[in-house]
């Protein structure tokens, strides 16, 4: 028996085998005192949130006296920004989803999407993912949460590749600057290509054993914390262990691939991009894919990129293949999948979304 709760075991036939009785209020004042707490340091957070950004272009421009428009400038402010950034985000959102699944058992998940055909599953994983406002740099955390819940690989591959390089802010952005026919050229060829490409990951042979070790230890040895009758207390200090575990075991990848982005971000001039995603030659699509690969960012932080790469004559196209290569393949995103993927397994999921990009790219110049 769970402390905080009284269990009734019933002997009628077909009857629901067991009740909880209501909880003492002993229990219930811990409850409001944990709810206080969570409360308490979302207020933290959300405060700590809104002063990134000033305090950031305080340290590198007034502090450290950096030129607000050097290019070392813009690299430092990126970084000392998007550190805290996105490991705000990474425990907040890992806090949130731990606590929300330990209302879901490992079985019921693995019914709405592992229990499908081949196919289903991954358009259904996809489509969460369009839907799902996470960039990248979540992958570990995601990627974890859904082997632990024993989703076939394949479909978790469908919504690791949707999540970043579909999402509502670029459809919007997307539908304000060229039209609803791009966006929705936009939505369905990231839909096609995060589809396709986990059902290709998916069947490859003995493709579980490109996971690193310690992600399969995870899954083997968490309880299942999804006991409907758990109080909120036990939820929270469940949730809180999770995120503990996960950040501890990735913040140092989340630094060292925003590192590698800032110093892109601040020293790629964006004329040379224009001057190599204009130019009309079989080439310039696996040009800007490749371009891609290196960036960090977002959809919608790249949007603003592909409107003045078309304003300079770029074909529609290679720039969508690079913005989808930015969001979907970035060199820091992949280096933070290391610390769960194998090289193996991290080159055969570069290959294969990569041609896909590549082939959307020459699908939208030919027919645009």
């Amino acid at each position: 028996m769970r402390e905080g709760f009284v269990t009734v075991q019933t002997e009628t036939p077909g009857a629901i085998p067991q009740q909880s009785a209501p909880i003492p209020d002993e229990q219930q004042g811990w409850d409001w005192k944990a709810w206080g707490i969570v409360i308490g340091l979302g207020v933290v957070w959300f405060l700590v949130w809104q002063s990134l950004q000033p305090l950031a272009d305080w340290i590198s421009f007034d502090l450290l006296g950096l030129a607000p428009g050097s290019r070392l400038g813009q690299a430092v402010a990126f970084f000392l920004y998007d550190v805290p950034k996105i490991l705000l985000l990474l425990a907040g959102m890992i806090f949130l989803v731990s606590t929300a699944r330990t209302f879901f058992s490992v079985e019921r998940t693995r019914q709405l999407l592992g229990g499908r055909r081949e196919g289903v599953g991954n358009v259904l994983a996809s489509l969460l993912g369009v839907v799902t406002p996470f960039c990248s740099c979540s992958a570990v955390p995601l990627f974890i949460g859904f082997v632990e819940s024993g989703i076939p690989l394949g479909v978790t591959f469908s919504f690791l590749i949707a999540t970043p390089m579909v999402n509502e802010i670029a459809l919007v952005m997307l539908f304000g600057l060229f039209g609803w026919q791009i966006a929705a050229l936009y939505l369905g060829t990231g839909l096609l290509v995060a589809i396709v490409a986990g059902v290709a990951i998916g069947r490859i042979p003995h493709v579980e054993k490109g996971v690193e070790d310690f992600v399969w230890q995870i899954s083997v040895g968490r309880t299942n914390a999804s006991d409907e009758a758990m109080t909120w207390r036990e939820r929270f200090l469940a949730a809180w262990t999770m995120t503990k575990e996960i950040v501890g075991k990735v913040w140092l990848y989340v630094i060292v691939g925003i590192a590698v982005g800032a110093g892109i971000h601040g020293y790629v001039p964006e004329d040379a991009l224009a001057g190599i995603l204009g130019k009309d030659a079989w080439w310039s699509v696996p040009a800007g894919v490749a371009l891609g690969i290196p960036m960090y960012s977002n959809a919608a932080g790249i949007i603003p990129v592909v409107h003045a790469l078309m304003e300079k004559g770029a074909a529609l196209g290679t720039v969508l293949a690079f913005m989808m290569s930015v969001v979907a393949l970035s060199l820091p995103e992949m280096i933070i999948l290391r610390r769960v993927l194998k090289p193996r397994l991290i080159a055969i999921f570069v290959g294969v979304v990569g041609v896909g990009i590549v082939f959307t790219g020459y699908l939208f110049n030919l027919v645009l």
